[in-house]
């Protein structure tokens, strides 16, 4: 089977511009086989390219030919930085350089282009692009339940930032996104500290430190006061739902007892003054841990 047509794994092939050439740098780690996987669903010409033997290794085992950015990096539209957070800066000192006039570099997160971490030039623009996952409101059939993440086959939006280049770039910019995070709904547009609020300040202080408290005082229930786990989860995933699409969407309203103890929750749970995570100060501590640095220098 020709796996431009159709990949059984990957989802179906996607639509790009055949005469793009796009390097994708770290091509085998988590995220850089996501959108690898895409990519190699379009016509557009695509290099893998890997520093480590074991990368090197998984790239060639899944078909792929490897490259050397230092060779490839002159010929490219777009180069993906699919690597982590703390190699975005010395990856892009390497990379930037190479690259031809015109091109584009497309980062995976802010944190290091809102740090100032990121080797930049004029010539260049400058786009990040991250994936919202599909939303918990959904509506999906067959396979797409069991596709959590996204990129496979359950659609999802992307929010991305573009600088230093012009609507041309962009919307080239805006085709590689939509094809290496496929089935893309929507990509929103916003500025770089916009996206560095919204992931981590959004995202991860506020939604998955809920989420993985969810889950343990789910444990607590269970494992501390001896609740039969079964009992549990019925009762708490479907609260959850509920929870989520009254608040988030006014579903339905919260009975009046409930907003009792509710309000009761967030004054034994929450700290009175808990906005401070969205100010500018809180977010550079944020991101300084997140990048392992001591402070953000600006």
């Amino acid at each position: 089977m020709n796996n431009k047509e159709l990949n059984p794994l990957f989802g179906k092939k996607v639509e790009l511009d055949p005469g793009l050439t796009i390097a994708v740098v770290g091509a085998a780690g988590k995220m850089g086989t996501r959108v690898s996987n895409n990519l190699n669903l379009t016509d557009a010409t695509i290099y893998y390219c890997e520093a480590s033997e074991k990368g090197q290794e998984a790239v060639r085992a899944l078909g792929r030919e490897v490259s050397d950015i230092n060779d490839v990096a002159d010929r490219c539209d777009v180069v993906i930085l699919a690597v982590p957070d703390i190699a975005l800066g010395p990856v892009s000192k390497q990379v930037v350089p190479l690259m031809r006039a015109g091109s584009i570099m497309l980062t995976l997160d802010p944190a290091a282009a809102y740090a100032g971490l990121l080797t930049r030039r004029d010539d260049v623009a400058m786009a990040c692009a991250h994936p919202c996952h599909p939303s918990v409101f959904l509506e999906r059939s067959g396979d797409q339940w069991n596709d959590t993440f996204g990129g496979i086959s359950a659609p999802q939006e992307v929010v991305a930032a573009f600088e230093n280049g012009d609507d041309k770039q962009q919307a080239v910019a805006e085709q590689v996104i939509k094809a290496q995070y496929a089935p893309v709904i929507d990509v929103h547009w916003v500025t770089v500290k916009q996206l560095a609020q919204l992931e981590p300040t959004l995202v991860e202080t506020t939604g998955c430190m809920i989420g993985q408290f969810l889950k343990d005082s789910m444990d607590y229930a269970v494992n501390e006061i001896g609740i039969p786990e079964d009992a549990v989860k019925a009762i708490f995933y479907g609260h959850i739902y509920i929870a989520l699409t009254n608040a988030l969407r006014g579903s339905n309203p919260f009975s009046d007892a409930c907003l009792l103890a509710m309000d009761y929750g967030r004054h034994a749970i929450i700290n009175d003054d808990w906005k401070k995570i969205w100010d500018d100060a809180d977010l550079d501590v944020v991101l300084a841990k997140m990048l392992r640095l001591d402070k953000i220098e600006r």
